[in-house]
């Protein structure tokens, strides 16, 4: 077949290097600069992930008091261990802890051995996606995927944060990198290993990592060489490995008697398999997710209020909208397009199945995320940035060549990218205090590079050359909105347990019973507020009825400690840091002469106190390095601790505190029927610790009260 340059380049079929030693694509596609301009985004990432981790703290604190326990007992490793005695895990498999324990293990544990994985992960991520879009459709397609993904303002978020999204995104993006090798050779290894990194996608974050599964499948069943019976054949060594490499942990957890290893965090009876088909599986379609935090409502007013009403237009609401969706019409035209170039492609045509692979992964992930009903946080749209990055670099360069066609074909590129700024300015204008100059610069970045890409087409010959310059123009605009999100991320303290970019992106974006305001002095997105203060505040959080920097409603307005004075402030300084003066999931105050007392008196036992939630045990963990027991988990309402349990472990000698009040547990408090139970018999066999005992002049304000037990 001879092939002319005007052709897509995705439709050769040799490597990319070959087709570049063989025709002369011209300077756009000269290695000599496409390398190191690749470099430049590696290192661009590598900057906006890593620029002020050292003052970041400990970010989210109940996966890093998760991994501080991993590094003191294998046991907790193992089980992915809130606490090193492995009374209760987190909720979510160990494999994303596991990535920061073992550099934890030989560099010991800090915020660097948190975050540096991290950030390496994240760049890594960005480095497997432009070396598989380039793979397909050349290096400038690769290298504009990588800048795209790069500056995508929740990727950054998250990629400075230790939340297991990053570690998932690196998976999914090799994940579809095997799957590309394996439908360009034909050869059943690489489709067994992309297999197997979505199976240790599962063992990061459960089913979310099993969207993509379709896409993959179906583009492999379709394009990849060979006959259908061969495909086929290959398609189910897959599965096999896909269930051998998702499953192993959670069989041999659930193998184990209950009695000998922790309860399930998450779970409504203490089993991995209930967490994956409950709170981390189906219950986020549903919103039915009993075990978690809210109880299963969503978030602040149902329906994934994290995020917003569920529904088609999810993606761009004002949550969400300036974290994802800039160029998410531009990947959209460009899947449309190139899907109508390549339609006419033999079977095996590695562009169009690529395509097909970036498509099936952007649409299964936007319907999920859509209309999900249960919790649905900002940053889970992460896992959308390949695919968009994807495809607006194979739109950017095959767009730009298919103006070169007649019909329709040189109207296209000018409307992605006129839509696109159009997007990017009602984007801007949500927050116009915030660099009010920069919509009218994308506007008028936009108009030019239309002009441009008309002109270049439709008007005189001698203008054509300057049409890549156009092109150019327009890819600018469509990244100024984004990268000056990006930037914002950048610049603020890790954001903890719900990381967002953009204006007032700094602080934890939690909103757990909050008024619009954020520790670190950032501020929830509108639509989240607004939500919030309809619904009274976030029902299951503040177990004390603690609110930021405020203390709790009736007590000390200043959050004040139970000597008077404030509570010890939290690592990074995020407002005191759960249990530390109230704040999202935090179980009241603790001061540091309770805290000074506890660890005096620990005496033998295993634990240094009973708490109600993860949160507060959390912070108790990350402060005195000691086991802490989060009785009924991170939203409070796990059934981790019964009244027999409980008087067990005083029998043994394992533990000698319980905290009961404000920070007991959430749903699950004193007055939930979940810990009634164990509320009576500590109130009739513990005896109350009184204030003056560990120095204290009173008892402490949030309401809660300790108990000596045993």
């Amino acid at each position: 077949m001879t092939t002319q340059l005007s052709e897509p380049v995705g439709a050769w079929q040799a490597p990319p290097e070959s087709r570049l030693r063989r025709l002369a694509l011209g300077p756009a596609e000269d290695p000599r600069w496409t390398r190191p301009a690749l470099w430049a985004v590696l290192a661009l990432a590598t900057a906006l992930y890593a620029w002020g981790l050292s003052g970041g703290g400990y970010a989210n604190d109940f996966y890093s008091a998760a991994v501080k326990s991993g590094t003191q007992s294998w046991k907790a490793f193992f089980f992915g261990s809130l606490d090193a005695g492995s009374f209760i895990t987190v909720d979510k498999p160990p494999m994303a802890l596991w990535v920061q324990e073992i550099p934890g293990r030989i560099m010991g544990f800090g915020t660097w051995s948190l975050l540096l994985p991290e950030v390496v992960m994240g760049v890594a991520a960005i480095a497997v996606v432009y070396a598989t879009v380039r793979r397909a459709f050349g290096p400038v397609a690769g290298v504009i995927a990588a800048l795209v993904m790069t500056l995508t303002p929740i990727t950054v978020a998250i990629n400075r944060d230790n939340n297991p999204d990053t570690l998932l995104v690196l998976l999914l993006a090799l994940a579809a990198w095997a799957c590309q090798r394996a439908l360009e050779s034909g050869r059943p290894r690489w489709l067994l290993a992309s297999a197997f990194f979505v199976g240790c996608g599962f063992n990061t974050k459960m089913l979310q990592a099993y969207i993509l599964l379709p896409a993959l499948a179906l583009t492999y069943l379709l394009f990849a060489r060979g006959g259908l019976v061969r495909r086929i054949g290959h398609l189910l060594a897959a599965g096999v490995v896909l269930a051998v490499s998702s499953l192993w942990w959670l069989v041999i957890v659930d193998l184990i008697p209950a009695g000998k290893r922790p309860y399930i965090g998450g779970s409504t009876d203490g089993t991995a398999w209930n967490l994956v088909i409950g709170y981390n599986g189906i219950g986020r379609i549903t919103g039915n997710e009993s075990g978690g935090p809210g109880g299963g409502r969503g978030g602040p007013g149902g329906g994934g209020g994290f995020s917003g009403t569920s529904g088609l237009g999810r993606m761009f609401n004002d949550v969400l909208g300036g974290q994802i969706s800039w160029l998410l019409p531009m990947a959209a035209i460009a899947l449309v397009a190139g899907l109508v170039l390549y339609w006419r492609r033999p079977r095996t045509d590695p562009a169009r199945a690529a395509l097909v692979m970036w498509g099936g992964w952007l649409a299964l992930h936007f319907v999920v995320f859509s209309f999900a009903s249960g919790i649905m946080h900002p940053y889970y749209t992460t896992a959308m940035a390949p695919a968009i990055a994807a495809l607006t670099g194979i739109g950017a360069v095959e767009l730009t060549r298919a103006r070169r066609r007649g019909g329709a074909w040189p109207w296209i590129l000018p409307v992605g990218v006129a839509v696109t700024g159009t997007w990017a300015f009602v984007l801007l204008g949500r927050t116009p205090d915030w660099n009010p100059w920069l919509a009218w610069v994308v506007a008028g970045l936009t108009v030019v590079a239309v002009v441009g890409l008309l002109a270049t087409r439709l008007g005189p010959a001698s203008l054509a050359r300057f049409g890549v310059l156009a092109a150019g123009v327009g890819l600018v605009a469509g990244l100024a909105g984004p990268a000056a999100f990006a930037v914002s991320a950048a610049g603020s303290h890790v954001n903890g347990s719900n990381p967002t970019a953009g204006p007032g992106s700094g602080g934890m974006g939690f909103p757990g019973g909050m008024r619009g305001g954020m520790p670190g002095g950032g501020r929830l997105p509108a639509a989240i507020r607004e939500r919030i203060e309809e619904n009274g505040g976030f029902r299951g959080g503040f177990p004390g009825g603690g609110l930021p920097g405020g203390g709790a409603p009736g007590g000390d307005a200043a959050g004040g400690d139970a000597a008077g004075g404030r509570a010890p402030s939290g690592p990074g300084g995020q407002g005191g840091g759960p249990g530390m003066g109230g704040g999202p999931g935090m179980g009241g105050q603790v001061s540091s002469q309770m805290i000074s007392y506890l660890e005096k008196n620990q005496g033998g036992a295993t634990w240094l106190v009973a708490v109600g939630d993860s949160q507060s045990a959390a912070s108790l963990i990350l402060q005195t390095g000691k086991p802490v027991i989060s009785m009924f988990g991170f939203g409070g309402s796990d059934k981790a601790m019964t009244a027999q349990r409980l008087q067990e472990l005083v029998k043994a000698g394992k533990l000698h505190y319980v905290m009961t009040g404000g920070g007991f547990g959430g749903r699950g408090g004193p007055d939930g029927g979940g810990s009634s139970d164990v509320t009576t018999w500590v109130t009739k066999n513990c005896t109350a610790v009184k204030a003056s005992e560990y120095g204290a002049a009173t008892t402490q304000s949030s309401g809660s009260s300790l108990y000596r037990c045993g």
